[in-house]
């Protein structure tokens, strides 16, 4: 924040010594006036994150919901949104596993966002996101509303968080299906994880090694334990305060309109836009601030 005051002080004088007509010194003022707001927005962000695990790296999950290639379909262009919105963070992202739709698009999909705040910033992701749109899938050209379900857990770094006894896990190897090259299906590669105590499963498929896949397996399993151990404390809480709200899906977050108009609004925030393609382009900061500055919208 002292870097960011200087920068402030340093580009007030430099105005100061702009002579009036001189274009390129005055787009020089403008760039660091842009540069040093998108810096005041980053570090204003950063301190609403202060949970417990917001600086961890995050695990999320996708499922496509009820209505077939549609929502395999949503699924995917749900993954690509965030995959775009992590390249543009410089964050590093891992399938660790995903089951394509029968025709198109993903059944579901898992994917790693490494980088510094990365759950922070995607915990408010978590929920329904709906999507309307005339289906290319349809030969009738109709509209259709579909949904797909997101859920972003943290990675949990410290071992001793979560204790496993090993006793309690079945470990199933197999071969891998889908997409991922010419080895993919020539050894038992995919590892499934069942948690036996909880009945959590956990399936890794997407690296060529079993160790790996093993590996990324546990990775998951024990940020879906850390998680389950979070949701119970805080259903306990609840309960003390009479306060349960239930969860059910179709309550979506956030919708995704295509046509007949364009817009995409959080129903949480009430943050909207009209830009469909550049929020679909992985521009989705504008929805990330809004829910973080109105955690009080998203108990």
């Amino acid at each position: 924040m002292v870097a960011l005051t200087s920068r402030v002080c340093d580009l007030r004088e430099l105005a100061e010594l702009v002579d009036e007509g001189d274009e390129a010194d005055a787009q020089e003022v403008r760039r660091e006036l842009e540069d040093i707001e998108r810096t005041y927005e980053r570090v204003e962000l950063e301190t609403l994150l202060s949970g417990e695990h917001d600086s961890a790296n995050a695990i999320m999950e996708i499922n496509a919901g009820a209505g077939g290639t549609e929502a395999c379909d949503w699924a995917d262009m749900l993954l690509r949104m965030y995959l775009r919105w992590a390249e543009r963070r410089g964050y590093r992202t891992d399938i660790l596993s995903s089951v394509p739709g029968e025709v198109a698009g993903l059944k579901n999909v898992t994917v790693s966002f490494e980088g510094r705040n990365a759950y922070g910033y995607l915990r408010n992701e978590r929920g329904v996101h709906r999507l309307v749109r005339i289906s290319p899938f349809d030969a009738n050209k109709r509209r259709h509303t579909t949904f797909a379900a997101v859920d972003v857990i943290p990675e949990i770094e410290d071992e001793s968080e979560v204790n496993i006894n090993p006793d309690d896990l079945r470990i199933d190897t197999f071969r891998s299906s889908g997409a991922g090259g010419q080895h993919v299906n020539k050894t038992d590669s995919a590892v499934r994880i069942t948690h036996i105590p909880t009945g959590i499963v956990v399936t890794c498929q997407n690296e060529r090694s079993q160790h790996k896949n093993r590996d990324s397996a546990m990775k998951v399993l024990m940020a879906k334990l850390g998680e389950m151990r979070n949701e119970q404390t805080e259903q306990r809480i609840a309960e003390l305060r009479g306060d349960i709200r239930a969860i059910e899906w179709g309550n979506q977050m956030r919708s995704y309109v295509f046509q007949p108009y364009t817009m995409v609004k959080d129903h949480r925030t009430g943050h909207e836009t009209g830009d469909v393609v550049r929020v679909m382009d992985g521009d989705i900061d504008d929805f990330i601030q809004a829910a973080l500055k109105a955690p009080q919208k998203n108990s």
